[in-house]
């Protein structure tokens, strides 16, 4: 166990600190008793024991050392933390109205938040081997496959689980939870790492978001291999990133962390990104660029299911995938390079591949008759828009008109309501604009905004407040119209909260949702020459 003297060494050494530990009383310095007092007491302070370390004041227990984050932080956060057994608090100011509370005052919280975590949770660089997933779109399906894949090889040899920490859930081999945020703050991150550690797990594999690398929650991280996906403007907004430049460079900055990059050769920018991957000791591409190391070709369909060939060095094989979306090859081809990195056999990376479905991924419904087939999907930038239409395009012509439901976020990522918009208006014969995290903004603003770009795209659009009413509404206009429908519910996939006012209200997922619509469609026994009216 660490005391509050070793969390002050720790950041004394690596430059964060300010001024030592303790409480500040200007009174007991007047004579050189009180002074030899205090220095005894100040003493006896950096002694206490450390028995947890928090930046949530609602979690602090008694022996807590607290940090104080963040534009939102408030002095009662500390005063919860306090009044719960707080022993001393990280700052980069003293908190007048806590003058009696011992203080670790830094420079720069963020990194002393990651460097307090490292050293209270023991971490230990390789132990479990730790992947960095990044990029604008498709972190998640590739954490889930490539965690299939060491599942499968583990299983074989008799070991545990592998770990995981996504936007979807986080298993560290105690606990299996849904997920708060794409990467936790730093102390959770640590937990996490930490258990699965004591669990014995040798893998973890883990999405890295810009606001992550931004807000140095994985600085003290150390990733066996890291993995770039793909690049495009997103996150543009006073609360996020201020430009592109300063969300790539926050992306591009995990390199300084990486053992062996691996990078998609396909990816836009991508002379931008192989010279940023000089800073790993090795670099592997992907990709269906012919001088990528681990390539892809020969892509077809077979049945309900996508084929192609990877060839590398060690071998060149067919791979199948359970999911929908041939955009999803490159998520494949992407897991395929860092197994091949920890030596993963190809059977094991064919099977997980063969198997693996992603909630709130491609994931596909059907009315009872047939004619609609409902898709969920995550969906909500320009890149992924633009990706997911195509592949519809290709995998479902047979569906003769295609409906698209979405949101744009309050507060941030901006630039999506025009881009998405426009995209939707462009590909869609229908567009039913919804909420979506409208957080702070009024919602009913943020679709009428959308909406206009959706009807300068010169394609139908409607506003439904409530998502549940947009998705059953949809379904029965649908339902009512003849020949076959595509209904497409993107953005959200198999998140179960909304970001609503400053606080998050539980709400059904996508998926839930549009098997609920198109269920109550079959059910409906009603004339299907009769429209069903929405006002555009």
């Amino acid at each position: 166990m660490i005391t509050i003297g070793d969390l002050e060494t720790a950041l004394r050494q690596r430059g964060l600190l300010c001024g030592p530990a303790g409480a500040e009383n200007a009174e007991s310095a007047k004579n050189a008793e009180s002074a030899k007092n205090a220095e005894s007491a100040e003493s006896a302070e950096k002694r206490q024991p450390v028995r947890w370390l928090t930046c949530d004041s609602r979690a602090a227990v008694p022996g807590t050392v607290f940090i104080c984050k963040g534009n939102a932080f408030r002095e009662e956060y500390l005063q919860q933390a306090a009044d719960r057994g707080s022993i001393a608090y990280i700052s980069e100011r003293r908190i007048a109205a806590r003058q009696n509370l011992p203080c670790l005052l830094v420079k720069d919280v963020r990194k002393a938040m990651a460097a307090a975590s490292a050293l209270f949770f023991g971490y230990v660089p390789g132990r479990p081997a730790l992947t960095g997933i990044t990029g604008t779109k498709g972190k998640t399906t590739t954490a889930w496959y490539l965690k299939a894949m060491l599942d499968a090889w583990e299983r074989g040899q008799g070991m545990p689980e592998t770990g995981l920490i996504s936007t979807v859930s986080n298993y560290d081999g105690k606990r299996r939870q849904d997920a708060v945020m794409t990467t936790p703050e730093s102390p959770v991150l640590h937990e996490l790492l930490a258990n699965a550690r004591q669990s014995g797990l040798r893998y973890m594999t883990m999405e890295v978001s810009s606001q992550a690398l931004k807000y140095k929650r994985v600085r003290e991280l150390r990733f066996d291999v890291g993995i770039f996906l793909n690049i495009s403007e997103d996150h543009i907004s006073p609360q996020e990133h201020r430009d592109f430049e300063d969300y790539f460079s926050a992306k591009l900055s995990m390199f300084r962390q990486v053992r062996t990059a691996c990078v998609n050769l396909d990816a836009d920018h991508v002379q931008q990104i192989l010279s940023a991957a000089r800073k790993a000791e090795r670099i592997v591409t992907f990709g269906r660029h012919p001088r990528a190391d681990i390539r892809y070709s020969d892509v077809c369909t077979e049945g309900e299911h996508i084929t192609f060939r990877v060839s590398c060095e060690a071998f060149s094989e067919r791979f199948s995938l359970a999911m929908r979306g041939s955009f999803n090859i490159e998520n494949a081809v992407a897991a395929i390079a860092a197994a091949s990195v920890y030596g993963v056999p190809v059977s094991c990376m064919q099977k997980a591949l063969r198997e693996t479905m992603v909630p709130g991924r491609m994931e596909t419904f059907f009315s009872s008759d047939g004619r609609i087939c409902g898709i969920v999907d995550f969906a909500h930038n320009r890149l992924s828009f633009e990706k997911l239409f195509d592949a519809v395009y290709q995998e479902y012509s047979q569906y003769r008109r295609i409906i698209t439901i979405f949101g744009c976020p309050g507060g941030k990522a901006l630039n999506r309501r025009r881009e998405l918009g426009i995209i939707a208006g462009l590909f869609s014969d229908f567009v039913c604009v919804t909420s979506d995290d409208p957080g702070t903004e009024c919602g009913d603003e943020i679709a009428a905004e959308v909406c206009a770009y959706v009807e300068m795209a010169g394609c139908m659009c409607t506003c439904i407040s409530e998502r549940a009413d947009a998705v059953r509404e949809m379904a029965a206009y649908a339902g009512r119209e003849e020949g076959k429908s595509l209904i497409l519910l993107l953005g959200r996939g198999s998140e179960k909260y909304q970001r609503i006012g400053s606080g998050l209200r539980e709400y059904p997922t996508d998926s839930c949702l549009m098997r609920e619509a198109l269920a109550e469609c079959g059910a409906r026994e009603t004339d299907r020459g009769e429209k069903i009216q929405i006002s555009v």
